[in-house]
């Protein structure tokens, strides 16, 4: 007996499922008969080890499946011949035939009415979808700029929070983990005058409205107010550092990039080891602080889950402001007013009233689902809240019931700051970036990160400078040190 070639077993193999798979997708044309017996054929040309009973059950629910397949074939032919005969309707829309009867023409009036509200209809639905995805590109067409300008370098830990003064002259304030506050020359990048009076970590840095002094909150659960006295030195030219870039996606790197060794400290900064006043009555780390106007009076946050307002000449206790669930995480005040909001990690912020000296009420915000990590005041009536849960909302103090904008972010966010003549919110994340919005919530710009400038870690706090000085925004992490921005906002994105 011959026996059969590998390559013709194959190819008759081969043959024979093309003609089953032939077989099985052949329309139903034929009698129940017919196809009972090809059936049949099938299971009887195929090795199988179910029985012949589950196989012809098998058969029937994939012929079922066929015949579905089959009217939604037919159903999208006539679907899109219909679509093809709007199509030359709409593309026939206004013209007019001569010689046309008038049945014919009240037809074609009654078929160009509805294509014409077709038409709107289809405008309007694609302008609807289309918008969202277009308003996502209007800042591109006339992009932000940010410069790095300076980095203050010295801390020998990462810097929770920092601070620009209001009176001449003006320098930048930094507080660290590293148990002190620093006093920088704007222009310079050079550290003027340390404080070490802390024996923790120092929270937050304010300075008074009017007079050379600081107030700085610690770790150590107290809160401390301290004179300064500081010379500018003579401003040396900029360094090259950076080129202008454009606020927006640029190349990140990853960790191991950052240098991880410690950085040596300014050995001929002058500094202060004692403070004029001292606030004790807090039973926890006190995590903020802040003056309020007039710079008498001074709130200041804790973990205790209390603020406490203080009188500075005193240093007396004067209210103690209780009411949050968890501990409190940061405090600010009004610049005009004497209003005061606390943040919580219990998710609600409150602002505390006391521009009536009889009365002190408290309102709560409730808006963020996770720890709410500051909220701010603006020069109207708004507050801006950041929170845990990645949004950023804008309240009116008129309205406390919903805000006003809410900003979606994909990052957590830390102590925020309001541009007081541009009203630009500056927002830094714990995924190293910081984000530029408006008071509506249209994003501005990204400031710029690379492998040569910007944030190597968590960015804790942003501050905006008003003033005529090289830096209009500054922002520190706890990659060790501070960053002074140049923040160029054409007026055509401030509008928008």
């Amino acid at each position: 007996m011959p026996v059969e070639s590998g390559s013709s077993a194959a190819a008759r193999q081969a043959k024979q499922k093309r003609k089953s798979h032939s077989l099985s997708i052949r329309r139903t044309n034929s009698t129940e008969q017919d196809r009972s017996g090809l059936q049949r054929d099938m299971l009887e040309g195929q090795d199988s080890k179910l029985p012949l009973s589950l196989r012809s059950n098998l058969l029937d629910l994939f012929s079922q499946i066929e015949r579905e397949f089959e009217n939604l074939y037919i159903e999208n032919l006539e679907l899109r011949r219909e679509i093809e005969t709007l199509n030359d309707r709409l593309a026939a829309e206004g013209q007019t035939f001569e010689g046309a009867d008038l049945a014919k023409g009240a037809l074609k009036t009654k078929a160009s009415h509805s294509t014409s509200q077709l038409s709107q209809k289809l405008k309007t639905t694609y302008k609807a979808s289309t918008s969202k995805i277009v308003s996502s590109f209007k800042a591109t067409t006339s992009r932000a700029v940010c410069q790095l300008v300076r980095e203050y370098v010295g801390h020998r830990d990462g810097i929770w929070d920092l601070s620009v003064t209001r009176t001449q002259p003006v320098v930048l304030g930094t507080a660290s983990a590293d148990h002190t506050a620093m006093l920088w020359s704007i222009e310079t990048g050079k550290c003027l005058l340390k404080y070490t009076g802390h024996q923790g970590s120092v929270n937050s840095i304010k300075f008074h409205p009017t007079e050379q002094m600081a107030l700085t909150a610690s770790g150590d659960q107290t809160a401390h107010i301290w004179r300064y006295m500081v010379q500018l030195p003579t401003p040396q030219p900029v360094a090259d550092m950076s080129q202008q870039t454009p606020c927006e996606d640029d190349v990140d790197f990853s960790d191991k990039d950052e240098a991880d060794g410690e950085v040596e400290g300014p050995n001929d900064c002058p500094s202060v080891r004692v403070a004029t006043t001292t606030l004790r009555s807090h039973q926890g780390v006190v995590i903020a602080a802040d003056w309020l106007v007039g710079g008498k009076q001074v709130v200041t946050a804790s973990w205790d889950r209390a603020a406490n307002l203080y009188d500075v000449e005193t240093s007396e206790l004067v209210h103690s402001l209780t009411g949050h669930d968890q501990e409190l995480t940061h405090c600010c005040t009004h610049p005009t007013q004497r209003l005061v909001v606390t943040s919580s990690r219990d998710t609600t912020f409150r602002l505390w009233d006391f521009r009536d000296p009889s009365i002190h009420s408290v309102n709560v915000f409730q808006g963020h689902t996770e720890p709410v990590t500051s909220a701010v005041f603006t020069v109207g009536d708004n507050v801006v809240s950041g929170s845990d849960d990645r949004t950023v909302k804008v309240w009116d103090l008129k309205n406390m019931r919903s805000p006003i904008a809410t900003i979606r972010t994909d990052s957590a966010v830390n102590r925020i700051s309001v541009s007081v003549n541009q009203k630009i919110i500056a927002l830094p994340h714990d995924n190293r970036q910081v984000r530029l919005f408006d008071m509506s919530g249209v994003r501005l710009a990204r400031l710029p990160r690379s492998n040569r400038q910007g944030h190597r870690r968590m960015v804790c706090c942003s501050a905006w400078c008003e003033d005529n000085t090289s830096c209009n925004l500054f922002t520190c992490g706890f990659d060790r040190q501070a960053i002074g921005w140049n923040i160029n906002i054409p007026a055509l994105l401030q509008e928008k």
